[in-house]
């Protein structure tokens, strides 16, 4: 009986530390360099890209009535001479680009 209760023990505990894993990894924040070079290369496949910036804390943003933690960036494409800077928003979690715009001067 004895081996039968330190299986189950056992059992529980590693759906338990199966659970708390899951939950902490769904609550870390991707890299911002990693953001970064994402939206570069995405960006540089129809433009050239002459610079790009991202704030290193995630900050949080509404959209759509939903609460997101953002990384805010911006990135800088050249296109006939001219130099267009753009701001974006891009979850933190996933790594989804919820927003971009030109910049304002």
């Amino acid at each position: 009986m004895k081996k039968n209760n330190t299986i189950i023990i056992a059992c529980i505990a590693f759906i338990i530390g199966y659970i708390l894993r899951q939950q902490q990894e769904e609550k870390q924040h991707l890299k911002p360099e990693k953001v970064l070079k994402s939206v570069k290369e995405r960006f540089q496949r129809k433009y050239e890209v002459s610079g790009s910036w991202i704030y290193m804390k995630p900050e949080p943003f509404e959209k759509n009535d939903l609460q997101y933690d953002v990384y805010h960036g911006g990135i800088t494409k050249h296109t006939n001479g001219e130099y267009i800077p753009y701001e974006f928003y891009i979850d933190a979690h996933t790594g989804t680009l919820l927003e971009m715009f030109p910049q304002h001067k």
